[in-house]
C-alpha cells in the first residue's frame, strides 16, 4: 500500500479531475497515478463489483504486482460518474435526436447509469465530478440532464478522438456554456425565420412554375440557408473578408439566390433554356453547375466578397478547386492574415463517403503548400444517394468519418431544428477562427423528391417516402415554435411568403421579355484587363525577350550558395556547374533554362507556384530549386533572393495525390492569373489519376463556364526502356481534348524554347491551360543546350526547321516532335544522310499549320514526307495530325505498331522496337 500512499492525501474532486485526464490522455498523467488507474480499470473490467469487501472500501489487486489497493467507496462512486461523463463525451452522439424522418439505429451498450455501476438511488446524490462540467458539486440527476442537453439533443458532437488537449478543452468549455443549446434573441429568431421562409418559398415557387424540371431542390435541408446567412454575418465581425464556396447540385440555386444575391431573373432565364448572349468559345452549362461572385453587405454594414466555384457532375471535384482558389486569394491579398479568406465546401452524404478525392483534399489541410487555415465542411445529408440507401453507401457509421483523419470535430445536426443548425454553424466558425483547422457539420435531413424532380423515389424507398410525404417542412415547424412563445403572430409568415413570391413573380415576368441569358464568370475583379484569346492570338508571335544584363544578375544569384553555410558536396558542385555553364561555357541545360525562366518572371513581378511530387529537387534530380543546409536541413530558395519587390517563388513537394493536387492548382490559377501556376507529374502518365480534372475543368472550363485558366502541366514523356507506365504521358488523350482554342499543347526540344514557352504563358493578355511534354533523358543530353543569347532574344518557336539541311538536296522530309528528334539526329549524323531533313513541331495545339505548309513548300524536292513518332501508331500525335492537317493523310508514318500498352516491359524488346522505328524512317522500301 506504500506505493499508493499518495491516494490518502488526495481530495475527492482531484481524484475525479485526474481520472478524467487519464481517460482522455493516459500518458499525460503522472506515472504513479497512471499505474493506479491502470490497475483500477483492469480490476473493474475483469471482476466488476466483486472486490468490494465492505461498505466503506473498494479493494482491488494491482495486475502486475498482485498487491491490494483500497479505495474509499465515495471516491469509487466519483470515478464511476467520471466514466459516465467520458461515455457521454465519447458516445453521446450515437443517442441523439438528429434524424427527422427515420428511427435511429440501436447502439449498445447504452448510456444507462446501470452500465456504469450506478443506481437510481444515486440520482439525488451529489458528486464533485460535476466540477468537470462547470456545474460545481451537483446531483447525478443534474449531471445527466446537463450531459443529455449537450450530447444527446438536436446536436451530436464527435471530438474525443482529437489528440490535442488544448483543443479538446476548448470544445468542452464551449459545449458546457449554455449546454450546447441555441440562445438567440427575438430579433435573431425573426431573421432566421425570414431566411428560412426565403429558402422554402423559393423552392415551392420553382416547383409550381417549372414542373418536372431538374433543380435539385433543397427541400428537407432548407435550414442550410439561414445557417449560411448567420455564418457570413458573424464571420465578417471576426474579420473575414472573402468566402470561397464549393457545393454540388442540391440546394445550389437556392444558395445562389438567397445567400449570394444572384438575380432570380437570371435563374429563370436559365430555366427557360434561352440561348446565351456570348458568342465566342462558350457553350454554357446547366444552371446548377454555374459559379458566381458577388459583393455583399452584412447587417452591420461590412462588405464581404462571396465566390461560389463552378462545378461539374463529378461532385467532390470542386472541393479541391475551392482550396486552390482560397490559397491564391490568401497568398495574393491576405498574406498577413490568411484566415480572412474562409472556404466552405458543401457535400452530399453519398459523395463525401464514396469519393476518394475527399480524402486527398482533407489530407491537404495541414500541409504548408496547401493549407487554407481551416475549411467548414457542410454535408447536406439526404440519407440516400440517387436510389442507394445509406446502409449500402458506406461501411463507416457516419458519412463524415473522414473527418477523423485530421482529428476534425463533427457536429451532427437535425435539419428540422433550424436554431440548432445555426448554432452548430456558429460553433464551426468559432472553431475554425480559433484553431485554423477543418470542422464538419452533418446536416441530417431528407430529400423531399427524387434525385431530381422528375424522378420517382417511391420505386426504391416506399417506406421512407411515405414518411417524408407527411412530414412538415422546417419553416412550418419553426413557425409553430415561435408562435407558441409569442415571437411571431399567426398569419405573419404567410405575409412574408406572399411578399417574397410577389418579388419572384415580378422577376419572372421581366425575365420572359428577354431573348438571351448572360453567364457571368466568377472573380471578375481578378481578371480585369484580360481578353479572350482566339486562334489568331494563340498563334501570334509573342515577344519574350529579356535584357542580358538583367539575366546575368539573376544567373549570378541562383548560381551562388551562401558562403556561411555548409552544403553537400554534390549540391555545391551542381550549383558551381551552373555558374560555369552560364558564365564560362555559355551552354545552358534544361534545368538552368527553366530556373532562369522563373527568375525573369519573378523579376518582372509575377509570382511563380510549382507543385507536384518531389518537384523541389525534381524527380530526375535536375531542378534543385530548394537546396538544404547539410547539418540543419534549413531550406534555401535562391530564386527568392533576386531583388527587392520581386515576385514570390512558391515551390512545394506535394502529397502523393494527382486528382486533388491538380484540382487545387487549377483553382489557384483560376484566382491568380498574374501568377505562373505549374503542376508537374512525377512521370507523365501519373496525370491519369487527375483525368477528371483534365476532362471536366482544364479542357472544358472556358467553354462551359466562361472562365479562363493558365495552369501549366509538366508531363515527363519519352521512351527510354522504362516500361509502360514510365514512358508515355499519353499525349493522344490531351490532343483529343483540344478544340475550340481551349488550350496549348507543346513538346519542346531545346532549353531556350522551353524558357520562352513559360515566359509566353505570362506575356499573353489572356490565359489558356498549357500542357508540356517534358523530357527525361534530354535533361542531361550533351546536345540539349542553349546559349544565353537564345534566351535573351527571340520568342517561342512553334516549329524548328533543320538548320543544317540544304533544301535542294532533301529527298525525305521528316516531321517529328520531342525527344525522338535527337534519336533520329544521331542516326542521321551516323549515316551522314544529307538528303534527310528533320523538322520539329514544338507546338501541337494549336497546330502551326501555316509553318508546316511553308516547310513542305520549302522542301519541294522531297517526295517522301514522313511523320515519325516513338509512340505506337494508335498513340502519340499521329491521329491528331490527321484531324487538323489535311496533308497528313499523305504522310508516310513511322512508328511502333498498334499496341494497347504504351511500351514493352522488357528493355530489350523496347529497344528493338525503337530501333525498328528509326530504321523505317531512313530506309523507305
Amino acid at each position: 500500500m506504500d506505493r499508493f500512499s499518495f491516494l490518502n492525501a488526495a481530495h475527492v474532486a482531484y481524484f475525479a479531475e485526474v481520472y478524467d485526464q487519464y481517460l482522455q490522455y493516459p500518458d499525460s498523467v503522472e506515472p504513479s497515478w497512471r499505474a493506479f488507474f491502470q490497475g483500477f480499470d483492469f480490476a473493474r473490467t475483469q471482476y466488476g463489483e466483486e472486490l468490494i469487501d465492505d461498505q466503506e472500501n473498494y479493494v482491488f489487486k494491482q495486475p502486475q504486482t498482485g498487491e491490494e489497493v483500497s479505495l474509499p467507496n465515495h471516491v469509487y462512486s466519483e470515478l464511476k460518474v467520471v466514466e459516465l461523463i467520458d461515455a457521454y463525451r465519447t458516445r453521446g452522439h450515437l443517442f441523439t435526436k438528429t434524424n427527422p424522418v427515420r428511427a435511429r439505429r440501436k447502439y449498445s451498450p447504452t448510456l444507462a447509469i446501470e452500465n456504469f455501476g450506478l443506481e437510481k438511488a444515486d440520482l439525488q446524490k451529489e458528486y464533485n465530478a460535476g466540477e468537470l462540467l462547470g456545474l460545481g458539486k451537483a446531483s447525478l440527476e443534474r449531471i445527466i440532464k446537463h450531459l443529455e442537453n449537450i450530447y444527446c439533443d438536436a446536436i451530436g458532437v464527435e471530438y474525443m478522438y482529437i489528440r490535442n488537449p488544448e483543443v479538446v478543452k476548448w470544445i468542452q468549455n464551449k459545449l458546457n456554456t449554455n449546454e450546447n443549446q441555441p440562445d438567440f434573441n427575438a430579433d435573431q429568431k425573426k431573421n432566421i425565420l425570414e431566411k428560412l421562409n426565403e429558402a422554402v418559398s423559393f423552392e415551392s415557387f420553382l416547383h409550381t412554375k417549372y414542373v418536372g424540371q431538374k433543380r435539385f431542390s433543397l427541400e428537407g435541408g432548407e435550414s442550410l440557408i439561414p445557417a449560411l446567412d448567420a455564418l457570413i454575418n458573424q464571420a465578417a465581425e471576426k474579420g473575414v473578408k472573402e468566402f470561397v464556396m464549393g457545393m454540388a447540385h442540391r440546394g445550389r440555386l437556392n444558395t445562389l439566390v438567397n445567400i449570394f444575391g444572384k438575380s432570380t431573373k437570371d435563374i429563370f432565364s436559365e430555366f427557360d433554356g434561352k440561348d446565351y448572349a456570348q458568342e465566342e468559345a462558350f457553350d454554357g452549362d446547366v444552371k446548377y453547375h454555374l459559379g458566381w461572385t458577388s459583393l455583399r453587405k452584412t447587417k452591420s454594414g461590412k462588405e464581404i466578397n462571396l465566390n461560389i466555384a463552378p462545378n461539374p457532375s463529378h461532385l467532390e471535384t470542386v472541393g479541391a478547386v475551392v482550396q486552390g482558389i482560397t490559397r491564391a486569394k490568401q497568398d495574393d491579398h491576405h498574406k498577413t492574415n490568411p484566415k480572412n479568406v474562409l472556404p466552405i465546401v458543401v457535400h452530399g452524404d453519398a459523395a463525401i463517403a464514396g469519393q476518394g478525392l475527399v480524402y486527398e483534399v482533407v489530407q491537404m489541410a495541414g500541409l504548408d503548400g496547401y493549407t487554407t487555415q481551416g475549411t467548414i465542411h457542410v454535408v447536406i445529408n439526404n440519407q440516400i444517394g440517387f436510389t442507394t440507401n445509406y446502409l449500402d453507401a458506406r461501411t463507416s457509421t457516419y458519412c463524415t468519418d473522414i473527418a477523423k483523419v485530421t482529428q476534425s470535430p463533427v457536429l451532427h445536426v437535425n435539419a428540422d431544428d433550424v436554431e440548432a443548425v445555426v448554432h452548430a454553424m456558429l460553433f464551426a466558425l468559432e472553431y475554425r477562427m480559433q484553431f485554423g483547422s477543418d470542422v464538419f457539420i452533418d446536416l441530417l435531413g431528407y430529400r423531399k423528391y427524387g434525385h431530381n424532380e422528375g424522378d420517382e423515389p417511391r420505386f426504391t424507398q416506399p417506406k421512407l417516402y411515405k414518411a417524408i410525404s407527411k412530414h412538415k417542412n422546417p419553416r412550418d415547424i419553426y413557425v409553430e415554435k415561435l408562435e407558441q412563445v409569442g415571437i411571431v403572430e399567426k398569419g405573419e409568415v404567410e405575409k412574408l411568403e406572399k411578399a417574397y413570391k410577389e418579388e419572384l413573380e415580378e422577376n419572372l415576368e421581366i425575365s420572359r421579355k428577354e431573348k438571351t441569358t448572360v453567364i457571368t464568370p466568377i472573380m471578375q475583379e481578378e481578371w480585369g484587363g484580360y481578353t479572350y484569346g482566339g486562334l489568331t492570338e494563340m498563334l501570334s508571335n509573342v515577344d519574350t525577350s529579356f535584357k542580358l544584363e538583367e539575366l546575368d544578375k539573376i544567373a549570378e544569384t541562383i548560381t551562388q550558395l551562401p558562403s556561411d553555410k555548409k552544403f553537400l558536396r554534390k549540391i555545391a558542385r551542381l550549383i558551381e556547374g551552373r555558374h560555369n555553364m552560364y558564365f564560362e561555357k555559355n551552354a545552358l541545360d534544361w534545368g538552368m533554362a527553366e530556373l532562369l525562366a522563373y527568375g525573369t518572371l519573378l523579376a518582372e513581378g509575377h509570382d511563380v507556384r510549382l507543385s507536384g511530387q518531389d518537384v523541389e529537387r525534381g524527380t530526375f534530380s535536375h531542378r534543385h530549386a530548394v537546396v538544404k543546409v547539410e547539418d540543419s536541413e534549413e531550406e534555401i530558395v535562391l530564386l527568392n533572393k533576386l531583388q527587392e519587390n520581386q515576385g514570390k517563388y512558391y515551390v512545394y513537394n506535394s502529397l502523393l495525390s494527382e486528382y486533388g493536387v491538380v484540382g487545387f492548382e487549377y483553382g489557384y490559377a483560376m484566382a491568380s492569373p498574374r501568377s505562373l501556376t505549374i503542376w508537374e507529374a512525377q512521370f507523365g502518365d501519373f496525370s491519369n489519376g487527375a483525368q477528371i480534372m483534365i476532362d471536366q475543368y482544364i479542357s472544358a472550363g472556358e467553354d462551359k463556364w466562361n472562365t479562363q485558366n493558365g495552369l501549366v502541366l509538366l508531363l515527363p514523356h519519352g521512351y527510354e526502356g522504362q516500361g509502360a507506365e514510365h514512358s508515355s504521358a499519353r499525349m493522344e488523350r490531351y490532343l483529343q481534348l483540344c478544340a475550340g482554342n481551349n488550350m496549348f499543347v507543346a513538346d519542346c526540344t531545346t532549353p531556350a524554347n522551353f524558357y520562352h514557352l513559360l515566359r509566353r504563358q505570362m506575356k499573353l493578355n489572356f490565359r489558356k491551360p498549357l500542357v508540356v511534354f517534358t523530357p527525361k533523358s534530354l535533361l542531361r543530353h550533351p546536345k540539349v543546350v542553349s546559349t544565353k543569347e537564345e534566351l535573351v532574344n527571340g520568342s517561342f518557336q512553334m516549329l524548328i526547321d533543320d538548320s543544317q539541311a540544304k533544301a535542294e538536296k532533301i529527298k525525305t522530309l521528316v516531321f517529328c516532335t520531342g525527344k525522338f528528334y535527337y534519336d533520329l539526329l544521331e542516326r542521321k549524323e551516323k549515316d551522314a544522310r544529307d538528303d534527310v531533313a528533320l523538322v520539329r513541331i514544338e507546338q501541337l495545339f494549336p497546330l502551326p499549320e501555316k509553318e508546316i505548309r511553308e516547310t513542305i513548300v520549302k522542301y519541294k524536292q522531297a517526295k517522301d514526307i514522313v511523320w515519325a513518332q516513338e509512340e505506337p501508331r494508335n498513340m502519340g500525335a499521329y491521329a491528331h495530325l490527321l484531324l487538323h492537317l489535311k496533308e497528313a493523310k499523305n504522310f508516310r508514318v513511322c512508328s511502333r505498331d498498334f499496341y494497347s500498352a504504351p511500351a514493352a516491359g522488357s528493355a530489350t524488346r523496347s529497344k528493338k522496337r525503337h530501333e525498328n522505328t528509326i530504321e523505317s524512317v531512313f530506309n523507305n522500301k
